[in-house]
C-alpha cells in the first residue's frame, strides 16, 4: 500500500502554503487512520453479506467473549469511546442483536448478546475467517505475528501518554 501511495503523489496537485508542514507526513495518526481504513475497508467488504460491518463484527466479539460485560468495560477492552460505543450499541439492540440491561450496581448497564445477534456473528464467522486468511497469508503469518504484538505495544505507549497528558497540562500551569 505504501508504494501505491507514494506513486500517486507526483499526479496530485501542489499547493503553495506559508505553513511549515515539514515532516507531517510521518504523523502515527494520519498513517495509523489510513491503514485503518484501508483494513476495515476490506474487512467491510467480505462481511457486507452478514449484513454487519467490521465495526459491529469487533463489538460482537468483544460482547461473546466478555459477557454479561458492562458498556465501561467494553469500552476498555476496544479502546472506545463509551459515548460512540453507547451509538453503536444502541443500533445493535435495535437490531435485535444484542440486549443491554437496566442499570445495576454502580449505574453500570450491561450487555450480552441474543440468539439472533449469535446467528449473525456465527453467519459472518466463515468471511471473517477468509478475509483474516487472505490478509495474514498476504503478509506472511511470523509478520502478522510480530506487527500484532507491536500494535498491541503502541496502543499501551499511547494509552500511557494520553494519561500523561492532562498530567503535564496541570504541572505547567
Amino acid at each position: 500500500m505504501y508504494i501505491h501511495v507514494k506513486s500517486q503523489m507526483p499526479k496530485m496537485k501542489k499547493h503553495c502554503s506559508p505553513l511549515d508542514l515539514d515532516g507531517t507526513g510521518y504523523c502515527a495518526s494520519f498513517n495509523f487512520r489510513r491503514t485503518a481504513r484501508a483494513v476495515t475497508r476490506l474487512y467491510d467488504t467480505a462481511l457486507q453479506e452478514s449484513g454487519i460491518r467490521s465495526t459491529q463484527f469487533a463489538i460482537l466479539v468483544g460482547v461473546v467473549k466478555n459477557q454479561p460485560v458492562s458498556i465501561g468495560a467494553l469500552a476498555d477492552v476496544l479502546v472506545i469511546d463509551s459515548t460512540t460505543l453507547t451509538r453503536s450499541l444502541r443500533l445493535l439492540e435495535k437490531e435485535g442483536l444484542v440486549t443491554i440491561s437496566n442499570r445495576a450496581a454502580m449505574r453500570q448497564r450491561f450487555l450480552t448478546i441474543t440468539a439472533k445477534g449469535e446467528h449473525t456473528l456465527a453467519r459472518s464467522l466463515p468471511a471473517w475467517r477468509t478475509a483474516h486468511g487472505r490478509f495474514v497469508a498476504t503478509m506472511g503469518s511470523e509478520y502478522w505475528i510480530a506487527l500484532r504484538s507491536e500494535l498491541e505495544r503502541l496502543a499501551h505507549v499511547a494509552m500511557d501518554l494520553e494519561i500523561q497528558a492532562p498530567a503535564l497540562a496541570r504541572i505547567r500551569s
